[in-house]
């Protein structure tokens, strides 16, 4: 038995211990302290300050919100979850405030028939394929403005190019594999208008890694005078994202950037890009909907938002950012809980995904459910109690998901199998005892109990419209 002096000395053991070993989520918090710091010591000028005090935390505070500002996060002012998640994103090494200037006011070139040169090479990729990505990257910017640009081989150059690794003599050293990919100068004299590249980087020319054409074209907006956008379709947006090169045309956001620099393009037809798709757009409708695993995504053309039922934020993500093998403009999507997949349709084709990973053997031929060839795209779909409903103009087909086939009697209208569902559905999922049909700017919540829709509402409120 402890005799009862021995006591006291063992609490104040546990509490020196406790203190020296902090938890796990006070260890947590500090190493998300730590990493914001740094972040935004590199990409929203926060002083590096070698002690901690009440006016650094408050000017720590300020700039996480301005960083969550930029980024459409809630502006907690704190290193929660969804920030620190932004910040693991690989991107560009410039930073996102507007004062990375090497010149007062907003640089430009004086003239627009611009030289560049290549001066070394990454081994990832052949000379040939360096060069090919280099030029597409710059044709992205002539054909919306009047630059246009002739690579040299030696001499001086307006813009020079360079793979090369951490510490190399510009004040901003690469940081190694992934994190920051590049960075590039303002133009100006000198180093002004350079682009330099992680040699660690693997850079390659398809989805994998870090395409290089994707990653250059980024880059040579800064050597042009563009700073980042916050628009998370436009090329200069901060973080990376593959988008698939050969059918690649600048975003809206990025042409309107470029032509209030250097003025309209001279093609006599002045190129429009895409324009990225606005949460709370009162017009906005859904490609598609599906739930995986406890979240809600959401599709839209080239996008997809993400609906976290533990996080405030509703996230835009490119679709090929998560899946570069699917297509854009996915028409139909639906969760079959049994086998753990996704479905998603696009004409007649269809894919099957567990988790991230796309399953074998796909895409297939929606033929595989019974559908005859008149059907050539399916609108939207969903699974509930063994069976799949599958909504194309205004009627709906029902499969068997044990016996493999459509049941007999199918198709019928939408509105005899889901009174008051009057119209054509674009997407639907399931949630709790509810199919949630949405048409247009509008959901209907049909309660599969009571056979009726009990909620008409704005498709919108789901991405935390008001």
């Amino acid at each position: 038995m402890l005799h009862l002096k021995i006591l006291p000395f063992l609490f104040f053991l546990h509490t020196q211990l406790v203190k020296a070993f902090p938890a796990p989520s006070e260890q947590l918090e500090e190493k998300n302290i730590k990493t914001a710091e740094h972040y935004l010591q590199k990409f929203y000028h926060l002083p590096s300050n070698q002690f901690r005090s009440v006016r650094n935390a408050t000017m720590f505070a300020e700039k996480l919100k301005e960083m969550q500002r930029f980024f459409g996060l809630p502006e907690t002012g704190r290193p929660d979850a969804a920030t620190m998640e932004m910040m693991e994103k690989p991107r560009c090494g410039v930073p996102d405030s507007g004062d990375f200037l090497l010149t007062p006011g907003n640089p430009k070139w004086t003239h627009t028939n611009l030289t560049y040169r290549i001066i070394n090479h990454t081994p990832q990729l052949s000379r040939v394929a360096v060069k090919a990505a280099i030029e597409q990257a710059f044709q992205v910017w002539s054909v919306a403005s009047p630059l246009t640009f002739t690579e040299t081989l030696q001499g001086e150059a307006d813009i020079n190019i360079a793979f090369v690794s951490r510490d190399h003599g510009d004040n901003s050293p690469f940081d190694g594999p992934n994190g920051i990919l590049a960075h590039a100068f303002q133009p100006g004299p000198g180093i002004g208008g350079d682009a330099h590249f992680d040699s660690e980087e693997t850079w390659t020319q398809d989805y994998k890694n870090y395409n290089l054409f994707l990653v250059a074209a980024h880059e040579f907006g800064h050597s042009l005078g563009l700073s980042h956008s916050a628009d998370p379709g436009a090329l200069m947006y901060p973080n990376y994202a593959y988008r698939e090169p050969s059918t690649y045309s600048l975003p809206q956001d990025d042409i309107n950037g470029i032509q209030t620099i250097y003025g309209p393009s001279n093609n006599p037809i002045q190129p429009t890009g895409p324009s990225t798709p606005t949460a709370c757009d009162p017009r906005l409708r859904f490609d598609a909907a599906t739930t995986l695993r406890g979240e809600i995504y959401f599709f839209k053309d080239k996008y997809f938002w993400r609906r976290h039922p533990q996080l405030r934020t509703v996230d835009l993500n490119f679709i090929s950012l998560f899946w570069p093998f699917l297509p854009n403009g996915l028409q139909a999507a639906y969760e079959d809980f049994d086998r753990d997949l996704v479905l998603l349709f696009k004409g007649r084709q269809y894919w099957a995904l567990r988790g991230y990973d796309l399953q074998r053997g796909y895409p297939r031929d929606i033929s595989n459910y019974g559908f005859p060839r008149s059907v050539q795209a399916i609108d939207a779909a969903v699974s509930y109690g063994g069976k799949t409903y599958f909504f194309i103009n205004n009627q709906c087909w029902r499969y068997d998901n044990q016996r493999g086939s459509m049941d007999p009697g199918y198709p019928k209208s939408t509105a005899s199998v889901f009174p008051g569902v009057n119209c054509r559905v674009d997407a639907v999922f399931l949630q709790d005892s509810f199919f949630l049909f949405f048409s247009g700017p509008r959901y209907f919540a049909f309660n599969l109990v009571n056979r009726r829709i009990t909620r008409v509402a704005r498709s919108n409120l789901w991405l935390n419209c008001s």
